[in-house]
């Protein structure tokens, strides 16, 4: 059994027809069907059930379908690696980044990875989680940063870091003048907040305060920090953001929410089941490293 006849077995199964697998193959029948019984023998088992127009996988069959297909995958991709290390590893990286931390924590890996893969490329897009989530189901990109949570079917994921969750109010507020530069929950009620648009993040938000059996006054939902300095600082109301939300405002005060601490968690995410480039496997490597260290 080799990786040759394992690629006819694949395309028969595929196919489910001898002739147009042959086809296919640019070869002709007889030697390929004595090739599949030939397996057959090897194995010591049916892998096909014959009829008169088309076949059918049995159980063994599908079996070896399935792990066939994997050790095509991996010897093209072993061919791929041991001929990139010759050549020197060169490509594009495609990489969404959430706003917040997401771009700082991710410049420290992109400056390492450079000056060991210094023919790598980058190509990075912002927007918020959601965005980013889907702009990975189209195609546009093939890694990204995200708050959490997110949806462990569709994502490959690991947390790279967490962040404050702050309070960010007018200057002249009551809350903003009081001591401190920390904020409990119970000091909300009945506030006008400003929170993310993001479900997830709704939802995660709505539990802290059901927690202290507190029921949110959310007046507005948002994704662009630029507006949530811009109504924060209108005495609007007082958002709940991650803290590297905070921009530059005189008219802003920003205080931390305690009791406990509330986090947002960015993980490091991609497409299950969606081959990647060995740069960008070798990207993915690279940040897991990081974040280990």
């Amino acid at each position: 059994m080799d990786v040759r006849i394992l690629s006819y077995f694949v395309t028969i199964a595929e196919e489910l027809n001898i002739t147009k697998a042959a086809d296919k193959l640019c070869m002709s029948q007889p030697p390929l069907s004595s090739q599949i019984k030939a397996l057959e023998e090897e194995l010591d088992t049916v892998l096909f059930i014959r009829g008169k127009r088309h076949i059918q996988l049995t159980e063994s069959g599908k079996l070896l379908y399935r792990h066939a297909k994997e050790i095509i995958y991996l010897m093209n991709k072993t061919k791929e690696e041991i001929k990139a290390m010759g050549k020197g590893v060169s490509g594009k990286i495609s990489i969404g980044l959430v706003e917040g931390s997401a771009p700082n924590i991710a410049a420290s890996w992109i400056d390492s990875f450079l000056k060991q893969y210094d023919k790598a490329e980058f190509s990075i897009i912002d927007g918020n989680s959601d965005e980013l989530i889907q702009k990975l189901r189209s195609g546009l990109i093939d890694l990204a940063v995200i708050t959490s949570p997110c949806d462990n079917t569709l994502l490959n994921s690991f947390k790279v870091g967490q962040e404050k969750i702050t309070a960010f109010m007018n200057k002249n507020h009551p809350l903003a003048m009081a001591n401190g530069n920390t904020i409990n929950l119970e000091q909300l009620k009945d506030e006008p907040l400003i929170i993310p648009s993001r479900q997830s993040m709704n939802t995660l938000i709505y539990k802290w305060f059901k927690e202290k059996n507190i029921e949110p006054r959310i007046i507005c939902r948002m994704d662009n920090y630029l507006d949530v300095a811009a109504l924060s600082g209108r005495n609007i109301g007082i958002s709940l953001f991650p803290k590297t939300s905070y921009i530059l405002n005189p008219n802003i005060v920003a205080k931390e929410v305690i009791n406990p601490y509330r986090y947002v968690e960015y993980l490091f995410v991609w497409l299950k089941d969606k081959p990647l480039s060995l740069l960008d496997e070798a990207f993915i490597d690279h940040v897991k490293e990081k974040v280990s260290i």
